[in-house]
């Protein structure tokens, strides 16, 4: 009995240290939300990803006040239209993907991953296409907007996106693809960094392929309406 006893405790060490984990994985996304809602994410998951796979790290932060206003004019264009009226999730959108999924003659065509979906798999979760992962995201950006201001949710996904292989942020993409500060991005720069994110991996802004130019200049076009409908990000 004794031996048995014995026997046991490691098996019970390493179960404890295993919920001890898993405490600090569920605690940490609740947590660095407050933390990140006033202090800038010195690195992300994302990142640290890539970086363990062979990717370098080339980031470097800027407040949205110092990047060109065309720039986040140009994402919520492209990404997330509705960005200023949702409470994280577009559930307009991803009920259109839900429907998709079900019609047995059609395979889902769009995503519905919205700009504060986007930026809780960025900072705390993992790339790819995993349902559980959006399962954890979708509460994940729901109280990220609700923690944070719609202002500062823009401000630190165009911080830590990727723009190219080991490049994120705004300052850094503009530097690797414009050579010029993020500030002085002009409004088709702009538009061409917001053409890439899809797939930065692939597409290039500073060398844009005639299909990255026709999306970017669709882009174009959706940003001169959507002044309206930035409104929450003002001051």
């Amino acid at each position: 009995m004794r031996r048995s006893f014995r026997s046991r405790l490691p098996k019970n060490r390493f179960l404890r240290w295993g919920l001890y984990l898993l405490a600090v994985l569920v605690a940490w996304p609740v947590v660095g939300t407050l933390i990140y809602a006033v202090v800038p994410p010195p690195i992300s998951n994302i990142m640290i990803l890539r970086a363990l796979s062979g990717n370098g790290i080339d980031k470097q932060w800027v407040s949205l006040d110092d990047m060109s206003p065309w720039l986040p004019r140009a994402v919520i264009s492209s990404e997330d239209a509705r960005f200023c009226e949702h409470n994280g999730v577009d559930w307009i959108e991803l009920q259109g993907v839900i429907d998709d999924a079900m019609d047995n003659d059609e395979a889902p065509t769009r995503g519905a991953s919205t700009i504060p979906m986007q930026t809780a798999k960025n900072l705390f979760l993992w790339d790819g296409r995993f349902a559980i992962r959006k399962l954890i995201e979708i509460p994940l950006a729901m109280w990220i907007d609700l923690i944070w201001s719609k202002r500062r949710i823009v401000e630190v996904y165009l911080n830590i996106v990727e723009w190219a292989p080991g490049v994120y942020g705004a300052e850094a993409a503009a530097q690797h693809h414009f050579h010029k500060p993020s500030k002085n991005l002009t409004k088709k720069e702009a538009a061409l960094l917001a053409a890439v994110l899809p797939n930065p991996i692939k597409r290039n802004a500073g060398k844009p392929s005639k299909g990255v130019r026709g999306v970017a200049n669709r882009i174009l076009i959706r940003m001169t309406g959507m002044g309206p409908y930035l409104t929450c990000l003002a001051r």
